[in-house]
């Protein structure tokens, strides 16, 4: 009666994970244990980060919106307001690329909050 073993799985767990290490520098990609802490603390910055992007690119459309306002006299939570009671419904980032690409077609929609 022969025992079973496991070497054919865990040449092709560890063939795996030295798979998702592609790249990574001297052991964190030679050694197994090492591997595999390394690859779950980059997992897990990884989905923090993605998170993370939403609000970074929320601040930094928010900007450049408050710039291009102060460049028009007015401030932006004047503008914000003006949006929601003109019931003009733009999101930020369309407001963000507007500011950046179609300089004119902002001012027009900042004097049509002015009013």
């Amino acid at each position: 009666m022969s025992r079973t073993k496991y070497g054919p799985a865990s040449k092709a767990r560890r063939k795996r994970v030295s798979k998702m290490a592609k790249g990574y520098r001297a052991g964190r990609s030679k050694l197994h244990r090492v591997t595999l802490e390394t690859l779950k603390k980059a997992l897990m910055y990884g989905t923090r980060d993605r998170r993370a992007k939403k609000g970074t690119f929320r601040r930094l459309w928010i900007l450049r919106i408050s710039n291009a306002c102060k460049e028009s006299g007015i401030s932006y939570s004047k503008f914000i307001k003006g949006l929601k009671d003109a019931k003009i419904e733009l999101n930020r980032k369309i407001l963000a690329d507007m500011a950046v690409n179609d300089i004119k077609a902002f001012k027009n929609l900042v004097e049509t909050v002015k009013k």
